[in-house]
């Protein structure tokens, strides 16, 4: 066993999702990785736990799935499924997923088979979800190497070997060394987002203007009463945890029906384990009327997605990571968008997190009328590039850069 594992595992229980004492964390892991549960599962004992739940899955089982169940499964969801997650959450549970996955372990199967899937999923977990997203309970997702995704990150190197070097670049992006102490390096990393994101609430933009030498020129109208999150969250009970290890954004809702002009992206994107290059969406008064892409079965795929309900074709998230981030200075593809995301700035199509005053505990209705997207997905995809500018403008007109060749400019 990699010793450094034992650092990832007490670094995801005591920061990441920060289980307190009495608590009931749920660990979704990868059947491959039962070693790295094992360890996450002594450790959350020893945080005090009052009990672990573990969802185990397995990406060749849902592939098999995919390709030969019988078809109308796809259109149903078991209710005891849903309630194990909608039970746990309302009774204060705390979530921890751990990512390990074949980036092209899907291609091949029926994309209609997975948006139907989705489409059943998502309205019978919506309580799930909607504590989730609005850091209600704490949740927190990481990830370990997977062989596939090693060679595919590192093609020409022995197997082991590319392991090994994913494994090196995943404890880089996590703050692990050898010799320190990484609870205290995110305390410091926490710290220096928070101070980021307060200054950029100070602003109060009424939009932010991006454009770049890619083709991208789009206008993002901003809520009323927005305010910039990232880094460590809170949740409702006061406990402090990290949705995402690793992190490097800062994110807010863009007002719904506030989004005009055309948008390129800057990395690949993952659509139901088939890989897309290259893409472009254009936006009118909110919503996505056009999608480019080089291949037609891609178009097709992002098509399907944004079709999955009426939120799906409206954006859901506005995220910023300067191009010279950590995880961006590796110049490295890692084909997962947990840590792709967190090497360029990004948008999200789908649902919104409720980053305006009050959001976390409105209705629906209440976040339609603020501004938010609601929706039963929320796919990032990134957006960033050297020389991205991205000028806010403010409610009396003044413009401010945020920021000048790819990076902030304050």
């Amino acid at each position: 066993m990699d010793p450094r594992l034992d650092k990832y595992a007490k670094l995801l229980i005591d920061v990441g999702i920060h289980v307190q004492p009495g608590q009931t964390l749920v660990i979704n892991c990868p059947v491959e990785k039962a070693e790295f549960a094992r360890m996450l599962v002594r450790e959350a004992y020893r945080a005090g736990a009052r009990e672990v739940v573990m969802r185990w899955n397995d990406q060749a089982i849902s592939r098999e799935t995919y390709l030969h169940a019988a078809d109308e499964i796809f259109d149903t969801f078991r209710p005891w499924q849903a309630d194990q997650l909608n039970i746990l959450a309302r009774e204060g549970a705390a979530f921890l997923s751990i990512d390990s996955s074949d980036p092209d372990g899907m291609n091949g199967i029926d994309h209609a088979r997975q948006v139907r899937q989705s489409r059943a999923f998502g309205p019978a977990v919506r309580e799930y979800r909607e504590m989730q997203m609005s850091d209600k309970v704490q949740w927190c997702i990481a990830a370990l190497p997977e062989k596939n995704w090693a060679k595919k990150m590192f093609p020409g190197v022995p197997e082991d070997e590319a392991v090994e070097k994913l494994m090196d670049a995943i404890c880089a992006t996590m703050r692990i060394t050898p010799d320190n102490d990484p609870a205290e390096a995110w305390r410091q990393h926490n710290a220096e987002l928070n101070a980021r994101k307060r200054k950029l609430t100070e602003f109060n933009f009424k939009s932010l203007h991006y454009v770049n030498s890619l083709g991208t020129d789009l206008t993002i109208e901003l809520p009323e009463n927005h305010y910039w999150d990232g880094g460590n969250s809170v949740s409702a009970k006061g406990v402090s945890f990290n949705a995402n290890m690793p992190t490097e954004e800062i994110f807010t809702a863009p007002k719904r029906d506030g989004v005009n002009g055309r948008v390129v992206s800057t990395k690949p994107f993952d659509v139901g384990g088939e890989i897309i290059d290259r893409f472009a969406f254009t936006f009118r008064d909110g919503k996505i009327v056009g999608v480019e892409a080089d291949d037609p079965h891609h178009r097709e795929l992002l098509e399907a997605e944004i079709a999955l309900d009426e939120g799906a074709a409206y954006l859901g998230e506005v995220a910023l990571v300067p191009y010279d981030s950590p995880i961006s200075r590796m110049d490295a593809l890692f084909y997962d968008t947990l840590f792709d995301e967190n090497a360029s700035c990004h948008l999200a199509f789908g649902a919104s997190y409720p980053t305006v005053r009050g959001g976390a505990d409105m209705t629906e209705e209440e976040r339609l009328a603020a501004g938010l997207n609601q929706s039963i997905t929320h796919e990032d995809f990134m957006v960033g590039s050297a020389d991205l500018s991205i000028t806010g403008v403010t409610h009396d007109g003044r413009e401010v850069p945020v920021f000048v060749d790819g990076n902030f400019a304050f």
